[in-house]
C-alpha cells in the first residue's frame, strides 16, 4: 500500500549564493521557510516541482520537502531542512552572522 502524502514545499538552492529557498505562491524564491507555498495535493505538488525546476537561472537542485502547517506557515519536519533553515553550518557567515 502506498504511503499517505504528507504535505510538502518546494525547496532548492539558490544558483549564486548557495543559500537554502523555498518556492512561493507567485513564483518566487524566498529565503524564509514560512513564506513558501504549502502543497497539500500530490498532483499539485509534482506540478509546482516541475515549475520550480525550470528556473535554472536562480536555483539549483529542487526537491519537495516534507513539512507541517505551523501557525505561521510551513515548518520543517526533518533534521535536514530544519538544518536548512539556518544557514550556513560555519559561524559568522550568511544567516548566523545576523
Amino acid at each position: 500500500m502506498p504511503r499517505a502524502f504528507t504535505p510538502k514545499v518546494a525547496t532548492a538552492n539558490a544558483l549564486l549564493e548557495g543559500d537554502a529557498v523555498w518556492f512561493t505562491t507567485d513564483n518566487t524564491w524566498t529565503g524564509d521557510i514560512a513564506q513558501a507555498e504549502l502543497l497539500e495535493d500530490e498532483a499539485h505538488a509534482d506540478l509546482r516541482l516541475i515549475e520550480a525546476q525550470a528556473q535554472k537561472d536562480k536555483i539549483a537542485g529542487a526537491y519537495l520537502a516534507d513539512v507541517k502547517d505551523g501557525p505561521d506557515g510551513p515548518e520543517p519536519i526533518h533534521f535536514r531542512e530544519a538544518f536548512r533553515t539556518r544557514g550556513p553550518s560555519n559561524y559568522h557567515h550568511g544567516k548566523q552572522a545576523e
